[in-house]
């Protein structure tokens, strides 16, 4: 089955018409989408678009064989004209599937938000499903068979891909190709490496794609740190490398401080960040979770994980200190080290990098800095994946 993207992006297109936004800004040139349409062997088209036969006729194809359109998703604005010679555009009820003289099969997938899904199968068997923007599917079974292909909005609803992972039908295999493309992404390097660490990937437009072909789309890391100061973006961050994944296991290593209200606003913004399919466990015992198999980990983050590791070996008081509390401290960092490099399970860890800031004014506050930065280089050893975050924007360190 051949399907070629005659447009990748949002409904209004990218850039959007008469948007100043940044992201606009750099959408020129090969960076720009027309709104997401496709054409399936020729013969199904799932969406319009304006300039449909024109968009067609620039990736070296006609229209002239299309048997069926299929609109997934309210159009809003002025209706788009329906070429000449094109059938009229309809639509599969929620759970009925079409048969193509072509030998296509469409069946129509029920969704959460307005619109359809449409799951195709080609006559050689193999399978497709495209969601329209803003929707994730509904009241999915497990377990399902993996689809070869998979195209949705990625990076405006990540928890339809969780979902799909979910019940197994999204597997290690399909090729998910980002879709509906709008200006939430600079686009360039850094819509590849949100989209990569999706485990998805975009094309421009007009690329023709073999469904079922090997593509070579970067793994998820399995360990990954992400470094970053103070109101960085480092959580969010973390929290998007995982938003596609199902059952993540949040760890909170700072505790509930009872009383502190603006510690308590902290934590409620984070919950209400978090995809409702997380679950959340308070805890610094981290080496038994990473030592046993299950859902991914966040951990964050590592720096309060060190304030109660010094605070239980004495380490503010410098008799204690020099009188094993030192080394008490060093081999807690070398079992949980050795934990991170063991462990099978995906691990997201946050931490703080203090170490470019002011010096600190007491003994106390400059070796909890210079402990952190141990604790930092020794945990970035074991990853496959590190990531610096300054102002909201990532820069990879490694991987």
């Amino acid at each position: 089955m051949e399907l070629t993207l005659l447009g990748t992006g949002a409904p209004a297109g990218l850039p959007r018409p008469d948007c100043p936004c940044a992201a606009c800004a750099s959408a020129a040139g090969p960076h720009a989408r027309a709104a997401t349409s496709l054409l399936v062997d020729g013969s199904l088209l799932l969406d319009l678009m304006p300039g449909v036969a024109f968009a067609a006729a620039r990736a070296g194809h006609s229209l002239g064989g299309v048997r069926q359109v299929l609109l997934s998703h309210p159009h809003d604005g002025p209706a788009v004209e329906v070429p000449a010679g094109l059938p009229q555009p309809g639509r599969v009820p929620d759970g009925r599937e079409l048969a193509l003289l072509t030998g296509h099969r469409v069946r129509a997938v029920a969704l959460d938000a307005p619109g359809t899904g449409y799951a195709v199968t080609g006559p050689d068997g193999q399978r497709l499903l495209y969601l329209p923007p803003g929707t994730a599917p509904a009241g999915l079974e497990e377990p399902a068979a993996p689809y070869a292909m998979v195209l949705l909005d990625v990076v405006g609803r990540p928890d339809a891909l969780a979902r799909l992972r979910a019940v197994g039908a999204v597997g290690p295999t399909t090729d998910v190709v980002a879709v509906h493309l709008d200006h939430d992404v600079p686009p360039g390097a850094e819509e590849r490496r949100r989209l990569a660490a999706a485990g998805a990937r975009a094309v421009p437009d007009g690329t023709t794609l073999e469904v079922g072909a090997y593509e070579d789309v970067p793994d998820l890391p399995r360990r990954t740190l992400i470094l970053g100061g103070a109101r960085s973006g480092k959580s969010v961050e973390a929290e998007r490398r995982l938003e596609t994944l199902p059952q993540v296991l949040y760890v909170a290593t700072g505790g509930s401080r009872n009383g502190d209200t603006e510690w308590a606003a902290r934590v409620s913004a984070h919950q209400e960040r978090r995809p409702g399919s997380w679950r959340t466990l308070e805890t610094c015992d981290l080496v038994p979770l990473l030592g046993v198999d299950g859902p991914p980990l966040l951990v964050d983050c590592l720096s309060l994980w060190l304030t109660d590791a010094m605070d239980s070996v004495g380490a503010w008081d410098d008799a204690q200190w020099a009188d094993g509390g030192e080394r008490a401290l060093k081999e807690r960092v070398r079992e949980l080290t050795d934990a991170v490099r063991a462990t099978r399970r995906t691990v997201v860890a946050v931490s703080n990098e203090v170490g470019s800031g002011i010096v600190p004014a007491t003994a106390s506050g400059r070796r909890y800095r210079d402990e952190l930065g141990r604790l930092n280089a020794a945990f970035a050893r074991e990853c496959e994946q590190v990531l610096l975050v300054v102002a909201g924007q990532a820069l990879a360190l490694r991987g």
